[in-house]
């Protein structure tokens, strides 16, 4: 516990927020069409949204990270990936399943626009990161074993100290939720609660 008190100094800690998308968030979006349960990624948004007022409170930076899928940005990998299909692509740049879910990013947070998983990779993220000062991340959203999961692989490697929030990071199905909570509390950074870091912010302030 003492660790995370020092990593999480609000001055250089950023939220990150990966693909809290209507397509894949919303009932009415493209990956609930498409038969799957984003009933964890509704219940989820709430308490990310208590957990980013309770950080701007505190003066933490928030970043928004949102997928762009395009055909100029699509090669035949990407759209083939693990399908024996190719994949039309939801998030598809400038539509309504591209727009942030039950969210708003306020004056001054950047949202971040990716075409591949992570957050870092050909993204201005880290230009962002850098000019904030940042030393730690905090990593939310969707899906935890995919965007999430590859955000926060690549936050480690970029040497930043990593914190996931496993309340406010959702997937399709909770087994693989619990597989990269494993993952990343064993092998990468600290996997904790929206509340025990609201909590270290508030007994610094006190």
């Amino acid at each position: 516990m003492a660790r995370l008190q020092h990593i999480l100094a609000p001055a250089t800690t950023a939220v990150l927020v990966v693909d809290v998308q209507n397509d894949f968030c919303s009932p009415d979006g493209a990956t609930a069409k498409s038969g799957r349960s984003v009933q964890a990624s509704i219940d989820m948004v709430p308490r990310l949204q208590r957990f980013l007022d309770g950080a701007r409170a505190h003066g933490v930076h928030v970043a928004f990270i949102c997928v762009n899928n395009t055909d100029y940005t699509s090669s035949e990998a990407w759209r083939y990936r693990a399908s024996e299909t190719p994949r039309l692509g939801n998030c598809r740049e400038g539509t309504w399943g591209a727009e942030l879910y039950a969210l708003t990013a306020r004056p001054g947070e950047p949202i971040v626009v990716k075409h591949r998983n992570s957050g870092f990779y050909n993204t201005r993220l880290e230009t962002i990161l850098r000019a904030w000062k940042i030393e730690t991340v905090i990593v939310t959203g969707t899906a935890t074993n995919v965007s999430v999961e590859a955000t926060a692989r690549d936050a480690v490697q970029h040497d930043y100290n990593l914190v996931l929030l496993e309340d406010c990071t959702a997937a399709y199905e909770q087994h693989a939720h619990d597989a990269t909570l494993y993952n990343l509390r064993t092998f990468y950074g600290t996997v904790t609660t929206a509340g025990a870091v609201l909590a270290i912010w508030s007994g610094a302030s006190a």
